[in-house]
């Protein structure tokens, strides 16, 4: 991939957010267009006790997550740990990971995926089928094109 040589600034104006239910919400800022498949950024806002995702892995990205809100539950490593508002989980290409809120309250994240992946279409999508406007089914083709291997069913914690 060539390296951007242009800056890039985002401003609140031009995030794209795709509603969740009970109030959460994906904050589109990035997805790898921008800064030439650098980096692609998202910010991710859970209601109390929601799954952000079933146990999977990147072959291609480390996913780096830093808690802005809340205290939000991660597997990796096979191990569920807390992590609260001000901390850091970086998930090397590779390793198994999950996330959702705790149960205690709302709670969200900043996360880094670098290289960047265009991974827009396949948060979208994740959108529509927890708004119940879509089956699973179809998100077939966008698990690989976005590097989400799925390992685990919804079920890890």
């Amino acid at each position: 991939m060539p390296a951007t040589t242009e800056p890039l600034i985002v401003h609140e104006h031009d995030v794209e957010a795709v509603p969740l239910p009970g109030g959460g919400s994906f904050l589109l800022l990035e997805d790898g267009r921008g800064t030439a498949g650098l980096l692609g950024v998202n910010r991710l806002v859970l209601p109390a006790g929601a799954d952000g995702t079933r146990p999977h892995h990147h072959t291609l990205s480390t996913e780096v997550f830093h808690v802005l809100d809340g205290v939000m539950e991660f597997l990796v490593g096979g191990t569920v740990t807390r992590v609260g508002r001000g901390g850091l989980v970086v998930v090397p290409p590779g390793a198994i990971h999950a996330f959702g809120a705790s149960a205690e309250g709302p709670a969200g994240f900043l996360a880094v995926l670098t290289p960047g992946v265009e991974r827009f279409a396949y948060f979208r999508q994740l959108g529509r089928i927890a708004r119940g406007e879509a089956g699973w089914e179809s998100m077939d083709g966008l698990h690989d094109e976005s590097d989400v291997h799925f390992d685990g069913g919804p079920d890890w914690r």
